[in-house]
């Protein structure tokens, strides 16, 4: 939130003659934001939602309604998700969906309208993206990992009756993460069959995520349904998990499958 004087020195320069892009492009601020305060200079008063739980949500653990979807969009939401204020809507829930899967997009919507009290979500198209979003004051009591700045900049851990949903569903969990943040694809290398060189390919499970954090919560939960796993480094940074062995990629394939 900027400040009195921020906004003055801001629309000062457009006052001048400079273009909301130059000004936007020296300050730093967006151009939205210099436009809105030619109507109005005065910061908006903080909303309640911002300073904690909102009343009705005080009593976390029995909420949410629908647990096997709340896993689901917990998976959505600690990979490509975010939540942040709203001036007057309380919060809302934004997940970011490949165009490419329209069939995650659609899974995206339903289960968020069914987390959201108020059952509504909508879609916005981005270039190279959908962002399915909801407004809500309860977002920041259901999503409590949220925060500033970048999720693998800070803790993230799980409440107590989040862990508990995770651990009775854990494979919903699983198979939001990979809709987020994994892949299945197809690896081949080559063996000598006969004395001739041949070509094998075989199906492999990926994960990737800067969060030490995030992928201790996945890794923890393939422990639990007995997948095997393995970490890739890329460079000095372990940031992959790779599930290849036939036994546990035929278990993803089961309860996780492919993006569609």
């Amino acid at each position: 939130m900027y400040d009195v004087s921020t906004r003055k020195r801001a629309l000062a320069l457009v006052t001048q003659g400079r273009s909301l892009n130059s000004v936007s492009k020296e300050t730093g601020i967006s151009r939205a934001a210099i436009r809105s305060w030619r109507t109005r200079l005065d910061p908006l008063p903080r909303m309640q939602a911002q300073a904690g739980p909102c009343i009705e949500c005080q009593h976390a653990p029995e909420r949410p309604e629908h647990k096997e979807a709340y896993s689901y969009l917990l998976g959505l939401y600690l990979g490509d998700g975010c939540v942040s204020a709203h001036p007057r809507t309380g919060h809302y829930l934004r997940i970011a969906c490949g165009n490419t899967w329209p069939g995650l997009i659609d899974a995206c919507e339903t289960a968020m309208r069914m987390i959201n009290p108020a059952r509504c979500a909508y879609r916005k198209q981005a270039q190279g993206y959908v962002s399915v979003a909801s407004y809500s004051q309860h977002w920041p009591c259901l999503f409590p990992q949220h925060g500033p700045g970048k999720k693998h900049e800070r803790r993230i851990a799980l409440e107590p009756w989040q862990q508990a949903i995770v651990d009775a569903h854990p494979w919903e969990f699983i198979r939001g993460l990979i809709h987020s943040d994994g892949c299945r694809i197809t690896n081949w290398t080559t063996r000598l069959v006969g004395g001739e060189r041949k070509r094998y390919e075989y199906p492999r499970y990926f994960f990737s995520n800067k969060s030490d954090d995030i992928r201790k919560l996945f890794s923890d939960a393939l422990d639990r349904v007995g997948v095997e796993w393995t970490t890739l480094a890329r460079g000095s940074d372990p940031f992959n998990i790779s599930i290849a062995r036939k036994a546990s990629v035929a278990l993803m394939d089961t309860h996780v499958g492919p993006k569609y």
